[in-house]
């Protein structure tokens, strides 16, 4: 919940004079205050360096150095009205709002003879980078632009899609500190109601003093997760066509300001595996698409659990699998090699994350290669343990969903301690608990992973 300031604009001097304490203008040089003569009466104007458009500023500061003191209108509104040349004019009344304008960007102006009011004219200017196509969620054949993190370019780029009165984006604000946007978007003749509710309601009811991690803080004060299940509670995008196709679908999308995401509600374990290629093939392509990644999804979690359950029950392999039998004993025991290699193939990712990208291909070139190769014949690992993680590596990378890709990798290391400690036993338990982790997980619309309404 947002603390507001509830005093009330009053007389020119008064404003000025609460203003100036109010913001630190002599500590910081971006804050500025510029005093003009407007028909023979005093103004000042309140703006922030860096977030107005200078050019527009310059031809509304012209427009008043023309007018007559006979000229001036003998209230706000009709001063706003007539006498200001742009479009985004409001009157506000408290300095709650006023303040808010200002450090947002919006340039706030107070004059001589409109007492009790602020004129904000909002003609400001973010600095943002372009729309391009996000590096994770790309698509073959979709549309190339992305979110960015100014949130007023992500509302036109979902607006630009679906150009109908029914879609609604209620702007609200969280966070005593930061006073962060936040967008509610949602089709008013779609959207589940008892949903909507909950989700305003979630948002009203927050006590923060800040967003520092935006979308993530916001989704962790939401719904608070238990720290045992993984399993996102939340479904990001970074692409604006796949945020509109879950409007139009009835879902809630909520963009916060700074982040170039949109978290889209509610969430399933369908909802999660799903990605734009999917709809921008033919139907039978895309059917194809998702029942593969469900399946590799599946062998991510499953494969390397069952090679380690049966080289412990070596007789149990049939004949015609003899072939991934485990062929040289090395120093070091199965579990432990695959233990090592998942946090090897973490080091990879990361040192990959951090790598300028002039270099990042011959490294993957060395680290695979000459990594791989030598750790077979030094002994430390099976070739045939190498081939299976290589492949689980790859197959990670057909998830769409990052978190996600991590709860499976740490509900297939709960099944590789379980196997190796108690053997099938441990392996069926294992299963059992990943079944139980997704049935009762439960998301913000209170229902599960499977669409079950949970109590």
């Amino acid at each position: 919940m947002v603390k507001k300031n509830t005093k009330k604009v009053s007389s020119y001097q008064e404003n000025i004079e609460y203003m100036d304490q109010a913001l630190p203008l002599k500590e910081s040089f971006d804050i500025i205050r510029r005093d003009l003569m407007i028909g023979g009466k005093k103004a000042s104007f309140y703006f922030i360096d860096g977030f107005t458009k200078d050019e527009t500023m310059l031809k509304i500061m012209t427009s008043f150095f023309g007018l007559k003191e006979d000229a001036l209108p003998g209230d706000a509104t009709a001063f706003a009205q007539q006498c200001i040349p742009y479009v985004e004019v409001d009157i506000v009344g408290d300095f709650d709002q006023v303040l808010r304008n200002v450090l947002s960007g919006i340039t706030c102006m107070f004059m001589e003879g409109y007492d009790g009011v602020c004129i904000a004219i909002d003609c400001r200017t973010y600095p943002a980078r372009g729309v391009e196509e996000p590096d994770k969620d790309k698509s073959l054949r979709g549309s190339r632009d992305g979110f960015v993190e100014t949130i007023v370019f992500n509302t036109a780029l979902m607006r630009r899609r679906i150009r109908d009165p029914h879609l609604v984006m209620e702007m609200v604000e969280a966070g005593q500190t930061t006073r962060t946007d936040i967008a509610i978007c949602y089709m008013s003749d779609r959207v589940d109601d008892e949903l909507l509710k909950n989700v305003k309601g979630r948002i009203e009811k927050l006590e923060l003093d800040d967003l520092r991690m935006t979308q993530q803080s916001l989704a962790d004060a939401m719904f608070k997760r238990k720290w045992f299940n993984p399993f996102p509670k939340f479904k990001f995008t970074e692409r604006p066509d796949t945020a509109a196709a879950c409007l139009l679908e009835g879902k809630v999308v909520i963009m916060v300001d700074n982040s170039p995401s949109a978290m889209i509600l509610p969430t399933s374990i369908l909802d999660m595996i799903e990605e734009a290629n999917d709809y921008y093939f033919p139907t039978l392509t895309g059917v194809y698409l998702k029942i593969s990644r469900t399946l590799i999804t599946i062998l991510t979690v499953f494969l390397t659990p069952i090679f380690l359950l049966f080289m412990q029950n070596i007789n149990w392999l049939p004949d015609i699998f003899a072939f991934v039998a485990v062929k040289d004993t090395v120093n070091i025991p199965l579990i432990f090699q695959l233990l090592i290699l998942e946090l090897s193939i973490d080091g990879l990712r990361l040192a990959a994350l951090n790598t300028p990208s002039m270099l990042s291909t011959p490294l993957s070139v060395i680290a695979g290669l000459v990594m791989g190769e030598f750790s077979v014949q030094s002994g430390w690992f099976n070739s045939e343990v190498m081939l299976y993680m290589a492949f689980v590596a790859v197959a990670n990378y057909t998830q769409p969903n990052f978190e996600l890709g991590y709860a499976l990798k740490f509900m297939r290391l709960l099944l590789l301690i379980l196997t190796a400690c108690f053997n099938v036993v441990g392996f069926v338990a294992g299963c059992i608990i990943i079944v139980c982790l997704l049935a009762f997980n439960k998301t913000l619309s209170g229902r599960n992973y499977l669409n079950i309404k949970l109590q």
